[in-house]
């Protein structure tokens, strides 16, 4: 349940609350409009939105903020912030500002982040068009020399290109990502095995300078279709023998030609009475 104490506690926004730069008399005046603050909230939202009274805070050596509890529906520990200012000699305080704020147990959205940032791995789908950024630093210009160099002899023999292709920056940071992923030397699947896919005889490795260290797994059974470290490995590996005793069980044979047959003899009926 909120309570005034779990609300008023102080904010690093909201200056604590002191009278240390005021007079006396300006004093007195500031920290005296509790009601006529209360009565601006009332005028501005209506008498059943204003809850207990927090307290003062100091603003400046002319104005102060008198606090109530807001009751607002969804706007749980909120707080109604009402700015009042007088100056040296004034018999009574004037109404700047009445706000609504957020108060250290209010329920806030979480910050804002660009479109772009908000995209995740696994969010797109089927019919989704995502563009990369203009300066995206993945990609170079088909035309540039890609640091690759099988990839680079290619575009040479056969005069075409892509209008853009992976830098080295890029492929350097996905070789890291596939190297950290679920098909790394560090997953679980690969800590259970010793045995590891670059001896495999389903790998099959990348063209290019990535093929030094990923391929592609081929086993239908395992990761099949996937990007593999070297040094990923599962069960399902090419040169795991088979278990001790596999195949069908041995029995002894059943010969039914030792049995003896006999006919199910015929029952006489019983004569009538």
């Amino acid at each position: 349940m909120e309570t005034a104490d779990n609300v008023t506690r102080p904010t690093p926004e909201s200056p604590e609350a002191t009278q240390g730069e005021w007079s006396a008399e300006l004093a007195a005046v500031l920290t005296g409009a509790v009601e006529s603050a209360r009565a601006a909230v009332v005028d501005f939202s209506g008498a059943d939105t204003v809850g207990d009274y927090l307290g003062v805070g100091y603003e400046d050596p002319t104005s102060a903020t008198h606090r109530f509890l807001a009751h607002l529906p969804g706007y749980r520990g909120w707080q109604w912030a009402v700015v009042v200012a007088a100056y040296i000699g004034a018999d009574h305080a004037t109404i700047s500002e009445v706000v609504l704020v957020p108060g250290p147990t209010a329920l806030l959205a979480p910050e804002w982040l660009p479109w772009e940032q908000r995209i995740r791995p696994g969010d797109l789908s089927p019919g989704d068009l995502l563009s990369p950024l203009p300066d995206d630093p993945r990609l170079v210009p088909g035309y540039l020399a890609s640091g690759d160099p099988q990839v680079d002899e290619v575009a040479l023999e056969i005069g075409l290109g892509r209008r853009r292709v992976m830098s080295a920056w890029g492929r350097s940071e996905a070789a890291q990502r596939w190297h950290d992923g679920d098909y790394g030397p560090s997953s679980q699947m690969a800590q259970s095995t010793k045995r590891v896919c670059r001896d495999c005889g389903f790998f099959l490795p990348l063209a290019g300078s990535l093929g030094a260290m990923f391929g592609v797994c081929g086993n239908e059974l395992s990761a099949d279709g996937h990007v593999v470290d070297f040094d990923f490995g599962c069960g399902a590996h090419s040169d795991t023998p088979p278990p001790a005793g596999s195949g069908s069980p041995m029995y002894d044979p059943y010969d039914d030609g030792v049995l003896d047959v006999s006919e199910k003899p015929v029952e006489t009926p019983a004569e009538p009475s």
